[in-house]
């Protein structure tokens, strides 16, 4: 039996080949996979990690890009606590698709679903897409934002960290969502007005 104190359902979501696979066994396992294929359907990995004493599980759902799958990852959106939608900086044809993705999350995921936009690969020297576009995007929709890189593991832990955070301040508050979040460094903002990108800034 675990002792965990709390459980979490994160899925990832996002076009095929931005690195959704890499960033959770980056977290999870702490390697990058080479030759990473891709993912049939949806795979899924567990990480207990420690915040302030307590034992949150994280659960973390890797949805498959290709459309052919499309109607089986909807099913795994109704009971997640987050969703991370993940694009990659060095693909403009992966951030133009984040509308089509969010009509989904919007259809199929609750209102109270917490949000993170990520912008994988910064190790990569081909960047078309600005970060500021990438804030521009996330404010606009109320997300988190966070550039990452599986590859260099640069904010990886941190991401899936403030994320537990978060959801742990929601499930000891029953307050969902949160109109105030807290950012990293203490201060707190509102949602709507740059709040949405505080934690990881």
């Amino acid at each position: 039996m675990d002792d965990y104190k709390f459980l979490f359902k994160v899925v990832l979501v996002g076009n095929a080949g931005v690195g959704k696979t890499c960033l959770v066994r980056r977290f999870t396992q702490g390697l990058f996979p080479p030759g990473q294929g891709a993912t049939i359907g949806v795979d899924f990995m567990i990480k207990t990690v420690e915040l302030e004493n307590e034992k949150v599980k994280l659960q973390i759902w890797d949805t498959a890009g290709q459309e052919r799958f499309r109607s089986i990852t909807q099913s795994y959106y109704r009971s997640a606590h987050a969703l991370i939608l993940v694009y990659d900086i060095s693909s403009q044809p992966t951030f133009d698709c984040l509308q089509d993705w969010l009509r989904e999350i919007e259809e199929y995921a609750s209102n109270k679903v917490l949000r993170v936009l990520v912008g994988n690969k910064t190790d990569r020297e081909d960047k078309e897409i600005p970060t500021s576009v990438g804030e521009d995007f996330a404010n606009r929709h109320n997300m988190y934002f966070v550039e990452t890189s599986a590859k260099e593991a640069e904010n990886v832990e941190r991401l899936f960290m403030v994320i537990a955070s978060e959801l742990m301040e929601q499930a000891r508050s029953k307050e969902l969502p949160r109109y105030e979040t807290p950012s990293l460094n203490g201060r707190s903002s509102a949602v709507g007005e740059g709040g949405c990108c505080s934690r990881f800034s």
